[in-house]
């Protein structure tokens, strides 16, 4: 029953807004939060808010560093590039 709870939350965090473009945009490597903004075109507090909960699923990983000013980049995880593969391959045969 717990799988069952964890894959209805990645399904949730995924159809959220910009769940997916978020996805998709940290695909190519690391992606900054400015970037993120660009692509997403959602406000900086629902981005947070949203990568926060898909790091807190493993599904992108948050790698802050130690400098001035502060550079935070993301990343998928290796699940969520198993996620990206498995609802591309979905989509092709969906059509």
């Amino acid at each position: 029953m717990e799988d069952y709870r964890r894959f209805k939350q990645v399904l949730k965090a995924i159809a959220h807004e910009a769940g997916w473009d978020i996805i998709n945009a940290v695909a190519d490597g690391p992606t900054r939060f400015t970037n993120l903004e660009r692509a997403t075109k959602v406000s900086p507090r629902t981005l947070s808010e949203r990568l926060k909960e898909l790091a807190e699923l493993g599904l992108i990983e948050r790698k802050a560093y130690p400098e001035v000013p502060p550079r935070v980049e993301y990343t998928l995880t290796p699940l969520g590039r198993e996620l990206l593969d498995t609802l591309y391959k979905l989509a092709k045969k969906i059509g």
